[in-house]
Formats: C-alpha cells, structure tokens, sequence
C-alpha cells in the first residue's frame, strides 16, 4: 500500500509540474459550468442550487496555485 501511494505521489507531482497550469485551467472550466448551470435553467439538482461546482472550482484554483510555487 505505501509503494502505491508513493508512486501515486511521485506521478501525480511529476505530471503537474510539466504542467503548471493545469489545476487552475481546470478550476476555471469548473467555474464556467457552474454559470451556464446557473444560466440555462433545467431541473432543480442539489449540484446546481447549492453552487457545487463554484465551490470545487475554487478549491482546485486555490491549490492549484498553491503547487505551482511547490513544485515549480
């Protein structure tokens, strides 16, 4: 089990710094679908009344800027 999450770690940290700004990209996409859910309007999900993706986008920009100086 440690071998696996070690290997994990050294992946995930290996493809994030080739590819400093892919967390916060990401958080931006999250961000736009939240709005056009807020938009368009459909059926009344829980992910759409409560601002789900809005509050995950923020989360990943937050961390996503975070490990760019950590692993840049």
């Amino acid at each position: 089990m440690d071998k696996f999450m070690n290997n994990l770690l050294d992946k995930s940290s290996d493809f994030l710094a080739r590819r400093p700004g892919f967390l916060p990209l990401l958080a931006v996409a999250l961000i736009v679908l939240n709005l056009l859910l807020q938009i368009f309007p459909g059926p009344d999900y829980w992910l759409v009344s409560s601002h789900f993706f809005l509050h995950i986008g923020a989360v990943v920009g937050l961390i996503g800027i975070l490990l760019i100086r950590a692993l840049g």
